[in-house]
Parts: C-alpha cells; structure tokens; sequence
C-alpha cells in the first residue's frame, strides 16, 4: 500500500463524525481513491458501524458505487440489524439480492436474521430461512444459531428445536440460543432438558439459566442454579438480583445485593437498578436512601438509568419533593424516561398543575414526549380532576404531536371522567372509540360506578364485561360494593354465591411497611398468629378506641360484603390490611416518625378515615400508596383532599 493509500486509510479510522467523514470523502474522491473497493468499503463501514446517524449516508454511498460487493451489503445490513431501526436492513438484503452477481454469505444471513429476530418477524424470518436453505447456508454454524435466535423471539419453539437438531456441529453459543429459545417460549421443560445435555458450560450457559428462570417466575429453580454455579459474574449477580425484584421477592433481592456488596465483585449499573426497583415496589424507602448515599459515594450518579431509577424509587416510597431534587441535579443530562418518570411521581400525588408545568418545560426545552409522556401526563389531569386540562392534551397528542392514542390513552380519560363523576361521559366516550375497548376500560368505569353508587350503569358495565372476563373477582367484588353500598342484600349474596359455586376467589389485600429498615407484610383478615400480628391487632384495639373518644371515629361500614350486624361489618373493616400496617408501625416506631405503607388495592373510605384521624390525633404523618396513588395524611387531612 502506497504512503497516499495508507494516509487515507488512517484518516478513515481517526475521525468519527459525519461531517469530518464527508470530508475524507470528498478528498477522496479528489484523489481519485473514490473508485477503490477497498476504500468505499472502509467508508460504508465506519458510517454504518461508527458514526452515529450516518447510515442513510452509508446506503446513497452504496447505491451509487458501481460495482457493489457482498462485504459492502453486508456491512450495511448489519448497521442497520443494530439501529433503532432493523426493519431497513431487510430492504438492503433484497437489493443485494436483486443485483444476479453477488450471492449472500453467512455474514448475510447472520446479520439479516438477527435483524427480522429484534422486531419479531415470523414471516419475514421463514422467507429469510428459504432463502438460507436454498443457499445451502443452514448448516452453517452462525446461520443456524441466528435462525434459533430469531424463532425463539417470536416464540416458536418447535422450529427452533428443529433448527437445532438438524445442526450438523454446534458450538456453545448454539446451545444457549436453543436453551433462551425453549424459555422464550415458556418450555421450562425443554431447556432443561437442552441444559441438561450439554457437556460443556460456559459462564453464559449458567446466566442464561438463570434468566430463564426469573423471567418465568421460577424463583426456586433459579436460586438453585444460582447455588450450583462454579462462578458468578456481574451478570449473575444482576439477573438474580432483577428477577427477585420482577417477581415480588423484595426481601430476597434485598438480601441478594446485602450478599453481593460483602463479597469481591462490585454492584454494577444493572444491579443497582434492579435494587431499586425492589424498593420502589415495595415502599422501602429507607433502603432507597441508602442506596442513593452508596451510588453517589461510588461516583455512579452521572449515570442516567440509576438517576432515573432514584426519581422512581423516592417517588414511589412517598417523598416526591426528594425525586425532585434528583430530577434537578440531573441539569442538561435527563432523558424522557427522566421527564416521564417526574411527571409520573407528581401525577401519583395529585399534583396535576405541576405535572403539567413540568411537561410544558419538557417540550420547550426540546425533549418531545412520546406515548407514555402523555399517559403519564393524562393521568395527572386525572387524579387532579383537571378534566379540560385532560381533554386539551389528549387532542393535542395527535393535532400537535402526530401521536395515534393508544388503549392506554383512552382508559385515562375513560378514569378522568369517571373519578369526577361524569359517568355517562365516560360511558358515551368508551363506545365512540374508535378502538375496541378492553376489559380494562370497561372495569376502570365500573369502579367509577362504585366509588359513586350507580347501580344502573354498573350492571349495563357489568355486562359488557361478561363478554371479555366473565370471572374476573376484581369485577364481581366491584359489583358487590355497589349493591351493598345501596342496601341490595340479595344482589349481594347472589354474587358472593355465583363466587363460591364457580371457585373465584377475590383478590386478598395486602399492606407493607417499613419498619427499622424491615418490611413487613400485613394481610386483610389475617388471624392473630405470632407474636408480630398479634402485636398489631392488639394496638389497632387500642386506636380504634382513641379515635373512637377523642376524633369520633364511626366505622364506614358500606365495604362489608354481607348484610350482618353493625358490630360484625365494623369487625370486618377493622381488618383491613393497611390498619394492621399503621397498627404496628406505631407500635414499633419512634415518637413523631413518617409510617409509609404500600398497599395492593384501592384504598376504602374507612380506613382512609381511619388514616386521617390517627395522623391528628398521634401526631404523625403517614403515607399511603394504593393501587393507583399516593395519600399523604396530616393533621387530619390528606393530600388527595378526598378526591380519588
């Protein structure tokens, strides 16, 4: 190579922008080198592989070299199989397949595969598969293991058996795609049996055990292979510590994270990220706090993912005002996941005028939202009950933004009318969508039928439901709710029946508090069995009475399901699992500290009465999160100013 051809090929390799790549281009073609496969080729591999945004640049290069050769297709096609956007490689394929003198290789179909594999095109993936077998390319060792890949992301697990079994050599890479493509398609079963056979395991082959599992709610075989394993990688670390928070195992992943900071390896981004999720799910804020301290002190937070994290975790544990200083310290870093995530923790605490503030600073700062922004920010208007609000932006998501709504966006606004009351709005809007509703919609208005006792509605809703969940218990108990609240028994005990004949069980209410950095998990009706129920029952007497002397507490007892005595229907709402929480949290806490409880349903009107009197009369301030916001109780009131 000449010392011309070898400056060129330096240059190619120095600069990584698009602009000073035009350049070298231009210079290039100045010197006549324009016309040299070699360099055109080296030209189309850095924009396509290097340089952002530049593989529209890397394809005109392309289509005008006259004499394209396969590595030039190739190269293309792979940019493209690793962009924001896989779809286009497979154009560039046909193009290279259209020219008649220049046949695909394995790096072709390698790289096409993968590409039909990330947005999960079945059909696409069988014709590329033709095209492989009439190639004669099938066999190959890449071809096969991304034709395993690609059926295992659409869930096809018999054509990835096949493709497997048919390999005439397989590597370790094979016989870990065949073992992810068994549990992509839920077969447990078969890739343990894969696993099982293999002779050889690298680190990947037990990682993708344990992903296996988590990801398919296989606690207990995960922690077993976890166990078994000769080593652990970051990656093993994460996937356990991610899975345990996927699956409700807070306590577990919390001890898994305790385990991995006393040992040699060092927690990562993802698992950090994983750690918090657990404490965002499960309320355990003080955790969350020391969590914060060990990411700054571990100079992790110029990390993005883990800032967001933390506006997640804090907005979930009942403190948003500290989401909003990390929110704030992120200056000129946040992403849209940062802007959605803040919108997301004002809209959790009704805070919908800031939320919309903070969403119009997003836009004009440059950020454009995007679908979940506007659910975020929908959500907001909601809870707030910022009903024309509401209705501006949702015209505006497609008017302004060219976003088409989504089932999501109209259940936001089926709950801004229903929550405010306006039930035959929400009604007539469920059924000029111009999408099918799904159940969801329709039993978000039913517990709007509930909350405001229309009986009428909520049998016409009722019915609607029947044709799309028949046996949801969620529904039934909704239903139950309305006719109690309206004093209609019979309707009452026909449900509770039609329940008990057909073995549907309602959904079992559940609290966590946290209590000297411990969770503890109250269940409703839970009976007094050891010493830490017991306990809580014991001081809910106590407190019952108190607010019953000093606040005139008189128990709601419109939730009891059954038509029984005062005394009885009063017994049965004193159970309710977030009274048990605050129960023990003031048993246990010092005087004047913040009781936060997580709870898994909605809120009923009695013990958020209950939740009110106690902040005033015990002087303390606690916070609840239900299944859909956040209430911040006191001095007898709360932040949602009874509107929820």
């Amino acid at each position: 190579m000449s010392i011309a051809l070898h400056h060129h090929n330096s240059l190619l390799t120095t600069y990584k922008t698009l602009r000073a790549l035009t350049q070298i281009h231009a210079s290039f073609i100045k010197s006549g080198v324009d016309t040299d496969s070699y360099f055109t080729g080296k030209l189309i591999l850095q924009c396509s592989i290097s340089i952002p945004n530049a593989l529209p640049y890397a394809r005109r290069l392309l289509l005008s070299y006259p004499h394209p050769d396969a590595f030039m297709f190739n190269t293309l096609v792979r940019g493209y199989s690793q962009s924001d956007n896989p779809q286009s490689s497979i154009p560039v394929f046909v193009e290279m397949m259209r020219k008649g003198r220049i046949f695909p290789d394995s790096f072709s179909f390698a790289f096409v595969v993968k590409a039909a594999a990330s947005f999960r095109d079945l059909r696409t993936g069988f014709q590329l598969h033709c095209q492989a077998l009439k190639h004669g390319l099938c066999s190959h060792v890449f071809v096969a293991t991304t034709l395993i890949g690609l059926y295992g992301e659409c869930g096809c697990v018999e054509f990835a058996r096949k493709v497997f079994d048919e390999m005439p050599q397989r590597n370790l890479v094979a016989w870990n795609a065949a073992v992810t493509a068994c549990f992509r398609g839920n077969d447990v079963v078969g890739a343990e049996e894969i696993f099982g056979e293999m002779n050889v395991r690298d680190q990947m082959s037990w990682n993708v055990m344990l992903a296996g599992y988590t990801k398919a709610g296989e606690v207990e075989s995960a922690k077993r292979v976890f166990s078994d394993m000769p080593s652990k990688d970051d990656v093993s670390w994460s996937t356990m510590i991610v899975g345990f928070a996927h699956n409700g195992s807070f306590h577990e992943a919390f001890s898994c994270f305790r385990e991995l900071r006393r040992g040699e390896m060092r927690p990562n981004e993802v698992s950090l990220t994983g750690v918090l999720s657990a404490c965002s799910q499960s309320g355990a804020f003080e955790f969350g706090k020391a969590l914060h301290g060990f990411v700054d002190k571990a100079g992790f937070s110029w990390i993005v993912s883990l800032n967001n994290a933390l506006i997640d975790m804090y907005s979930r544990c009942g403190d948003v005002s500290l989401a909003r200083l990390v929110f704030e310290s992120m200056a000129e870093k946040k992403s849209i996941v940062s802007w959605t995530s803040m919108i997301a923790g004002l809209a959790m605490y009704g805070h919908g005028e800031e939320a919309i503030r903070l969403f119009n600073e997003m836009t004009e700062s440059g950020v454009t939202p995007d679908k979940i922004s506007f659910v975020s920010l929908l959500y907001a208007c909601s809870h707030a009950g910022l009903i024309r609000e509401g209705e501006d932006y949702f015209s505006k998501m497609k008017r302004v933004y060219n976003i088409e709504p989504e089932i999501e966006h109209y259940g936001c606004m089926v709950d801004l009318y229903g929550r405010s009351g306006k039930l035959q709005k929400a009604y007539s809007f469920i059924c000029q969508m111009p999408v099918p509703p799904t159940a969801v919609v329709w039993r978000t208005l039913l517990g709007a039928c509930s909350s405001h006792g229309d009986t009428e509605l909520a049998e016409e809703v009722k019915k609607r439901l029947n044709e799309l969940d028949p046996d949801n218990p969620g529904d039934l108990v909704l239903l139950s709710n309305v006719y109690a609240t309206s004093g209609k028994w019979k309707d009452v005990a026909s449900i509770r029946k039609s329940m008990i004949v057909n073995k549907i069980k309602k959904v079992t209410g559940w609290s966590l508090v946290e209590v000297d950095k411990a969770m503890y998990k109250f269940t409703a009706g839970e009976k007094k069995k050891g010493k830490i129920i017991t306990e809580a029952h014991e001081k809910l007497k106590e407190i019952i009475l108190r607010l019953k002397d000093e606040a005139g507490y008189a128990p709601e007892v419109a939730n009891a399901l059954y038509d029984i005595e005062e005394e009885e229907k009063e017994d049965q709402v004193s159970k309710h699992s977030e009274k048990l929480a605050l129960a023990f949290a003031l048993a246990r806490c010092p005087q004047g500290a913040s009781i936060r409880i997580v709870k898994n349903l909605r809120i009923c009107r009695d013990c958020h009465t209950v939740m009110k009197l106690a902040s005033r009369v015990y002087g303390v301030e606690i916070v609840v999160r239900d299944r859909s916001r956040f209430h911040s109780f006191k001095d007898g009131s709360c932040s949602c100013r009874d509107y929820w």
